[in-house]
């Protein structure tokens, strides 16, 4: 049987309509200086479907579109994407997704991703004062009033969609402000990814890139080169754990929380279903505009290209050797000090990308987030523990909300 895997494509590359300061992204149109389009063409859109349906023996198969600004790319770039879907699909069920700051949106967008069955992942970084203070178009101006009418053309055309919120110095101060606001403005479903970059090394700047390559060297310096808007790691940790001790006693199977899903898979020993959680990664790998694949959407740098789709089939890159080694090397290089650790089931490790910092001992390959763990699964792990054996036995994790309830009323008495 074919090994599974995904592939997030970026059909305009790292084009986009707005200039979001904290975007690790808008800085790789510079390793494609040469390049005359953005545009994906029809050779490689044609073969990259084709070959992404055949590669999988899954009944169904999930095609991620994301940028950039993937809408900029116009309806018409997408009803062809679908007709090639319906070509190649062989009896297999097709999904897609795509990604998108929302600020394009409209009747004709919006009937054309319901009437396809699209799901819509919203980058929306919270109420207005904290979404437009990184997310502002290429002029500086504000985009959260765009992307506010851009949800009022979701709703009223039923397109369903996923909030995507990005955690940074700003609106981690505030998180039960955000959740709030996203609980009122969305769907119910909520993605946080906390941003984590750091300033250039000298590899860096020669490529003219903005930010450091993932797995670059580690030094005791590296925690302190990390950009302004990185989430601090104390800050990520109060906005978990705020977020966790709302939801669990009022938001459980009503609001989903990836974060908190993906922990419980991990402690039902289930897996993660993310990439970022699980013992091994290397089964997501990146697709960009012009058939180049590379490892993994953060690791889209020279070194981590495992060549193009037009000249060596899909498979046979997913299936290499260095895809391989990419992905077992997040198992095979934790530190001691994460092996020894007692929440190490639930981040083993955290994702490749944030590994530039040191242990106590001065291994490097620590997560610049390891602290911020710890903390976040320590204080959830009574509540998981619970819902894990209600699940067990057949029983909705729901149920968590009244032995809460129960639990808090007690300790108002013994007060």
């Amino acid at each position: 049987m074919k090994a599974a895997f995904q592939i997030m494509i970026k059909p305009f590359g790292p084009i986009c309509n707005l200039g979001c300061r904290y975007c690790f992204y808008l800085e790789k149109k510079n390793l494609y200086k040469n390049a005359s389009s953005f545009h994906m063409s029809p050779e490689v859109l044609e073969s990259f479907i084709r070959q992404y349906v055949a590669s999988q023996d899954a009944p169904e198969i999930l095609f991620a579109w994301q940028g950039g600004e993937p809408t900029l790319l116009g309806i018409e770039f997408f009803s062809t994407v679908v007709s090639l879907q319906k070509k190649y699909a062989d009896g297999k069920k097709i999904s897609n997704s795509i990604q998108t700051n929302g600020t394009l949106l409209n009747d004709q967008w919006c009937e054309f991703l319901s009437d396809n069955d699209f799901l819509v992942g919203l980058s929306i970084d919270g109420p207005r004062e904290l979404h437009d203070h990184y997310r502002k178009d290429k002029n500086g101006e504000p985009s959260f009033d765009a992307v506010m009418q851009g949800v009022s053309y979701l709703k009223k055309h039923d397109t369903r969609f996923n909030t995507i919120t990005v955690i940074n110095d700003k609106n981690s101060l505030h998180p039960l402000e955000t959740y709030r606001f996203l609980k009122e403005v969305g769907e119910g479903h909520m993605q946080f990814i906390p941003v984590v970059e750091r300033k250039p090394d000298k590899a860096a700047k020669s490529l003219g890139l903005e930010f450091s390559a993932p797995c670059s060297a580690s030094t005791s310096k590296n925690l302190s080169q990390v950009t302004p808007w990185s989430v601090k790691q104390r800050d990520f940790g109060d906005f978990y754990i705020q977020i966790f001790d709302q939801w669990v006693r009022h938001d459980v199977g009503t609001v989903f929380v990836q974060f908190f899903d993906v922990a419980l898979g991990n402690w039902l020993n289930a897996g993660s279903g993310l990439c970022q959680f699980a013992p091994e990664c290397g089964k997501a790998a990146t697709l960009e505009h012009n058939g180049d694949l590379y490892s993994c959407d953060h690791f889209v740098y020279p070194q981590y290209k495992l060549g193009n789709i037009l000249n060596k089939p899909l498979h046979e890159l997913m299936d290499s050797d260095r895809q391989r080694t990419f992905g077992s090397d997040k198992q095979k290089k934790l530190p001691d000090y994460c092996r020894q650790c007692e929440v190490q089931f639930a981040c083993h490790g955290d994702c490749p990308k944030h590994r530039f910092g040191l242990t106590p001992d001065g291994e490097s390959g620590v997560s610049y987030l390891c602290q911020a763990y710890k903390r976040i699964f320590s204080h959830v792990n009574p509540q998981l523990k619970v819902m894990a054996q209600l699940v067990r036995s057949g029983r909705l994790a729901s149920e968590i909300m009244p032995i809460m309830m129960m639990e808090d009323r007690k300790k108002e008495d013994i007060r």
